[in-house]
């Protein structure tokens, strides 16, 4: 797998939350302005090449659906992040981000209380 690009990013959170959809429907979930829908299905194109989505045809339109689950992409971003900024530490991770991000006592609980149910 490989990271994709903001605009790739983009498309991927569209049709992840879709399910599937023809280039025109991604288009249209875009604030405005909205892009142009050649640079819509360009990127479509480029995440089908990718492995990230494929397609049903249905004459000469194709309806697009996600081969990457959100969830597997979130975990290997994840992991990537990890592993070149935290020198692959789960604790200096969450350390920034309750450092950085100012969580609450609450937060931190929570995070204790659902690692602590996964082990």
């Amino acid at each position: 797998m490989q990271e994709l690009t903001r605009a790739e990013e983009e498309v991927m959170q569209i049709i992840w939350k879709l399910e599937k959809a023809f280039v025109k429907e991604v288009r249209n979930e875009f604030p405005d302005p909205k892009p142009a829908y050649n640079t819509v299905s360009t990127i479509v194109r480029i995440l089908e090449k990718k492995a990230f989505l494929d397609y049903t045809a249905f004459g000469k339109s194709h309806q697009y659906y996600p081969i990457v689950s959100k969830e597997e992409y979130t975990d290997f971003i994840s992991e990537k992040l990890m592993k070149n900024y935290f020198d692959g530490s789960f604790k200096k991770m969450l350390s920034f981000f309750a450092d950085q991000k100012e969580v609450d006592v609450k937060e931190l609980d929570d995070i204790l209380k659902f690692l602590k149910k996964k082990s």
